[in-house]
C-alpha cells in the first residue's frame, strides 16, 4: 500500500520533470503513465513516475515514437519501481535502433558540411545529394539522405 507521502501532484510531476500538464495528461490518457485519484478526483501520481516521464523525455530525443515508448514501457514491471537491470534491458533492446539514429545523423552532418563548403546549396544543381536532379519526379524538396531507400 502506498502512503501519501509517495505520491505527488500532477503539478509537482510537471515541475520536478519539466513537462507540462497537458503533456502528462496526454500521456496518461495513451497508458503510458498512470495515476489514481483523491476522493476529491485529483491525479496522483507515483514517484517513480518521474523515472518513467525522464525515460520518455529521453527517449523523444532520440527520435523514438511514442508507440515505441510505450511498448518497451508495457514491459516494465507494474507493482513495483523498475530497477537498474530493468532499465538496462530496455536500453539494451533500444541500441541498435538509437544507433541507426546515431548513423543517420552522422551522414547528414557530414552531407552537410560538403555542401555547404561548395556554395551552391541547390538541390537542382547539387551532385551530392541530388546528382542531374534525379529525386524531382518525386516532388518538391525531395532529397536523398537514406542511401538504403530505394527510389
Amino acid at each position: 500500500m502506498l502512503n501519501k507521502s509517495d505520491l505527488i501532484t500532477i503539478g509537482e510531476l510537471s515541475s520536478r520533470s519539466g513537462v507540462a500538464p497537458s503533456a502528462l495528461r496526454f500521456y496518461e490518457a495513451q497508458g503510458v503513465i498512470t495515476s489514481t485519484r483523491t476522493a476529491g478526483n485529483q491525479r496522483r501520481y507515483q514517484r517513480s513516475t518521474l523515472r518513467r516521464v525522464a525515460f520518455i523525455r529521453s527517449a523523444q530525443r532520440v527520435g523514438l515514437s511514442l508507440d515505441e515508448i510505450t511498448t518497451a514501457l508495457a514491459g516494465l514491471p507494474g507493482n513495483r519501481t523498475p530497477t537498474k537491470a530493468d532499465w538496462a534491458r530496455l536500453s539494451r533492446d533500444w541500441r541498435p535502433r538509437i544507433d541507426e539514429q546515431i548513423e543517420r545523423l552522422t551522414r547528414l552532418r557530414d552531407q552537410l558540411d560538403s555542401c555547404i563548403g561548395c556554395g551552391c546549396l541547390s538541390l537542382k544543381r547539387c551532385s551530392l545529394q541530388n546528382p542531374e536532379d534525379v529525386l524531382s519526379r518525386y516532388g518538391p524538396g525531395a532529397v536523398n539522405l537514406e542511401p538504403r531507400r530505394a527510389y
